[in-house]
Parts: structure tokens; C-alpha cells; sequence
């Protein structure tokens, strides 16, 4: 099935996400979709997706250029309109979001067929369930047991289980948002693997993501939205350069970051320090300081408990021995708002859209929520107050907003990033705690995050780091420790050289040698 949107436009109030834009869909090929946070990538996959319905232009079937023969769905020639998903599902037009959307409690079975679940005399054939489900997962050539509750998955089997799902809906074109953002390479690798023989039985893949080798490892063609408009349509990716690909995201080139070095000073008190912490989530004597202007970073695959220790740290967790000092005296924290009032430590959390920022309430009122106290008067906070604070940041960070009154779940998913940064840069912490600051964003913002974080450090500020991308820990960590099994395995001095120190943490991180803390 050939798809062709031609012209699409798409307008909200106080701004126009799509602006014209074209994107023709090829079967049998894997399209990448690229651009900046509110370039209108989102946009367009839920106009393609019937969740939004355009303003302008059209959506078509085609005949397959290479003269395969139709399958089941639209005719050829006809004109789309989605009054909803399950008219785009029907169709034939799948989607799997970057946040996962089945139901833990069901089985593996029960999720793949949710979308139309199969019936005898009125209740749920059991068999043709897991019949379905076995011939989706064939088709993937992945082995999971179909009655196992998808709560019990690995995130990288919970992704094919949602891509089994959209094959249930005989979708022929198959749109992936993020789709290796919380993988680990090897599982990457085994997506890749499945994209791949999507590809060769004739289906369309359009894959969005922010990480350009992923795209021009698996991805045949191009489309590059910036500010709403296609400045590039269909091209092959094999005539292009990572450079060129990124100058038409930004409409610039652009340089990969170099930062000037930072002097720690290493006899300085630490302003977090662990010493022989064991926490109930299963982590045993990990030891570490950051101190002031430094930036610690913490590596690892996922699941080595990065996230876990923090959280613990910051009374998410249960820590059942061992010490944590702030400034050289002995803490124990119980909650992220004590963290904040007491020690001035705050946390920008990985899970931004639960737990960084409220979907539901303005910019200005996300930003200005640590301060509230100091902006408070008879009790009340007034909105021009939390304006104000808004003020301060809004330009600084770069954050694109139609006003302060706008709510903070319309934001692209970086600007989200850069509001839930926001709040703390406003509450003057003194130690800040970084998870996954650049997951999900595009080059451009990444770029300006990593200058952000070292400006930050610059300014004294002790800053934890947790990432699973090797380029930004090594652009950014003066020391980088490794973590697997819940167990700080090594630590090294970063010397930026991404060719010796990814060695040096690769060999880390699969056990093959460890190096003493250089604290």
C-alpha cells in the first residue's frame, strides 16, 4: 500500500503545526521521519493516525509502484478521511508510541489481540487469541510465551509486543516513534532485525527518532520536517551525510559540541557523597561523591539500577545501610520536596511526562512550582508571580511557548524537557540530579542541553549524570562510573576522547576488567 499525504495542514490556536507538509510512503521501504522538537513530526503521525483531523490538503492511496499486487484495504486512488484511530487501524495504518500502551495485567496473547479481539457466541475465543498472537509473533520470528502478563516483559519485549499488536490490525504501514529510546544496543540490534523483515514483506516502516546512526543503519529514505513545512521529501538516505541530514533539520550546519575543560577541586568537601549504600531495590555498597562544579556521570545498560540509586538517594527508595553525606554531614532523606527545601538537591526525573512536569497546568505555573513559598503572599501565589519566573528562563533555555497560560502537555516533548530543567535552575539548587536529560530530543536542543549542564557545573553546581548515551557521558562527565547488577563496578577519569574512553566503559559495563574509583 502506497501512502501519499500531500499538502497537509494543521492549525491550533495561536500556532500552525503543519504547513503544507508531504510525505510519500513507499511500500517495502523503511522511511525515516527526522526534525526538531515542534517541527510537527508528532503532528503529522496523528493526522496519519486519525487522531487529528487536517485543516488542508489530502491523504491518499496509490498504486505500488514496483506492481505488486494490492492487498487488503483502501482502494487505489481513493481519499482518506479518519474520524478516529480505528478507522485509520482499519486502513491499515499502525502506530507504536514511544510511550508503551498495553495493559500490564493482561498476557502477551491478550495485549496482541486487544485491538479486535476474537469472539465465539458472543465472549472471547480464547484459542483464535492466542492463534493470532502466535502467527503475528512468528511473523516478527520472536519466541515469548503468550500467556505470560506483559508486566513481567523486558521494555524490549514490551516494544515487539506492540508491534505484534499494530501486525494484529493488518497494518501496512507501520509508524514508530522513538523505538529504541529505553534499549540497549543488543536489543536495538534485534529491533533493527525486525524493521528489517517488515521491510522485505512488503510493508511500509516510518521511523521517527533523534538518533541519526539508527536511521542511517536501517532507514532507505528521508523526509525532514522544520517548522511545520517538508524541506526535504523522500530523499535517499544513501546520497547523504549525517552533516547534511542534521543542516536540514536546523536549517544550519552544525558542529559537534566541544566543551572547554572545568578544574575540580578534588580536595574540595563533596556535596553528595555515598558510602557503602545498600538500598531495597537490590543495590549493595555503592560509594561515590560529586563535588561542587563537577559532573559525575553514571553508566550502564538498562536495568543496572542507575535511576533506582538515585531515587533511593532522594527517599523514592528504601536504603537499608550505609551513609549519605550532603556538604559532609550525614542525611537521610525522605522525599524529593525535602531534598529540595533541606539540601537544595533536585531531580529532573527520566519520566518526564509523569513525574517532570503537570500535563495539565500551565508553563508558568510548572516552572514556578519550587518556589512557590518564596513567591507566596497571604497564602496565595499570584499568576503574574509565576510569569515572572517563567521570564526568567523562558528565553534562556529556548523554550518555544505561544504564553505563559499555555498548558504544559501542548509542548513538544524537549520543551517539556527544558520546563521540568527549569524549575530546578529556579529553586538555586546546589546539587542536581540529571536523568536522561536528552532522550526523545533532536540534535539542535541536545546541543544546548549539553552546554546548559557544563554552564551549570561551571557555575559550581554538583551535578549526577545519568545517561545511556556514551557520546553525551563522554562530552560531558569529568569521571564516569559504571554500574551493573546494582553495583558501582568501576569508575575512570574522563578525558573526552570518545574513542578511548567508550572502550574503557564498554569493557566496564560487560565485566571485562575494572579500574579503582578515581575519587
Amino acid at each position: 500500500m502506497r501512502l501519499l499525504a500531500t499538502d497537509l495542514v494543521k492549525v491550533f490556536p495561536g500556532v500552525r503545526a503543519l504547513d503544507g507538509v508531504t510525505i510519500d510512503l513507499l511500500p517495502g521501504t523503511v522511511h525515516a521521519l527526522l526534525g526538531e522538537n515542534g517541527a510537527g513530526k508528532s503532528t503529522l503521525i496523528k493526522v496519519l493516525t486519525g487522531v487529528h483531523r487536517p485543516d488542508g490538503g489530502t491523504l491518499r492511496v496509490l498504486p505500488d509502484p514496483t506492481g505488486a499486487p494490492s492487498v487488503p484495504g483502501p482502494g487505489e486512488g481513493e481519499e482518506l478521511s479518519f474520524a478516529g484511530p480505528s478507522q485509520a487501524q482499519a486502513a491499515g495504518i499502525g502506530v507504536v508510541h514511544q510511550e508503551r500502551n498495553l495493559v500490564p495485567g493482561f498476557s502477551v496473547a491478550e495485549n496482541i489481540a486487544l485491538q479486535d479481539v476474537p469472539r465465539r457466541r458472543g465472549l472471547v475465543d480464547r484459542a483464535a487469541t492466542r492463534d493470532l498472537a502466535a502467527r503475528c509473533l512468528a511473523e516478527l520470528e520472536v519466541d515469548l510465551d503468550l500467556d505470560r502478563p506483559v508486566a513481567e516483559l523486558s521494555v524490549a519485549q514490551m516494544q515487539l509486543v506492540e508491534i505484534a499488536k499494530a501486525l494484529a490490525t493488518q497494518s501496512r504501514v507501520l509508524l514508530l516513534d522513538e523505538p529504541t529510546s529505553s534499549l540497549t544496543s543488543d536489543e536495538a540490534d534485534h529491533l533493527y532485525a525486525v524493521v528489517r523483515r517488515l521491510r522485505d514483506s512488503g510493508r511500509t516502516v516510518v521511523l521517527v527518532s533523534h538518533k541519526l546512526e539508527e536511521v542511517f543503519a536501517i532507514a532507505d529514505t528521508v523526509t525532514v520536517l522544520r517548522d511545520g513545512r517538508s524541506v526535504a521529501q523522500g530523499l535517499p538516505l544513501s546520497g547523504l551525510t549525517r552533516s547534511e541530514v542534521v543542516d536540514l533539520m536546523v536549517g544550519r550546519a552544525h558542529a559537534d559540541l566541544e566543551l572547554d575543560a572545568r578544574t575540580v577541586d578534588r580536595d574540595a568537601t563533596p556535596a553528595l557523597e555515598l558510602r557503602g549504600v545498600s538500598t531495597a531495590g537490590g543495590h549493595r555498597d555503592v560509594s561515590l561523591v560529586v563535588r561542587p562544579g563537577e559532573i559525575l556521570g553514571l553508566y550502564g545498560l538498562v536495568g543496572a539500577g542507575r535511576s533506582e540509586l538515585a531515587r533511593a538517594v532522594l527517599g523514592l527508595d528504601t536504603i537499608t545501610a550505609g551513609t549519605v553525606l550532603v556538604d559532609g554531614g550525614e542525611v537521610r532523606i525522605g522525599s524529593v520536596g525535602e531534598a529540595l527545601r533541606k539540601h537544595r538537591i533536585g531531580y529532573v526525573s527520566e519520566n518526564r511526562k509523569e513525574e517532570g512536569v503537570f500535563l495539565e497546568q500551565t508553563i508558568s505555573r510548572n516552572v514556578a512550582v519550587t518556589v512557590w513559598d518564596r513567591l507566596a503572599r497571604w497564602g496565595l501565589v499570584r499568576d503574574r508571580s509565576e510569569d515572572g519566573v517563567l521570564d526568567r528562563y523562558a528565553e534562556r533555555l529556548g523554550i518555544r511557548l505561544s504564553g505563559p497560560r499555555q498548558l504544559a502537555g501542548q509542548l513538544s516533548g524537549g520543551n517539556q524537557q527544558k520546563v521540568s530543567l527549569a524549575k530546578w535552575l529556579a529553586a538555586d539548587c546546589r546539587v542536581l540530579v540529571v536523568d536522561e536529560p536528552t532522550v526523545g530530543i533532536d540534535v539542535r536542543t541536545k546541543a544546548a542541553f549539553h552546554e546548559l549542564i557544563a554552564e551549570l557545573a561551571e557555575r559550581g553546581l554538583a551535578i549526577l549524570l545519568i545517561s545511556s548515551d556514551l557520546p553525551e557521558m563522554v562530552t560531558l562527565a569529568d569521571r564516569i562510573g559504571v554500574m551493573r547488577e546494582h553495583r558501582l563496578v568501576g569508575e575512570v577519569d574522563n578525558d573526552h576522547h570518545y574513542a578511548t574512553m567508550s572502550g574503557k566503559v564498554i569493557r566496564l559495563v560487560h565485566g571485562e576488567g575494572a579500574e579503582a574509583p578515581a575519587a
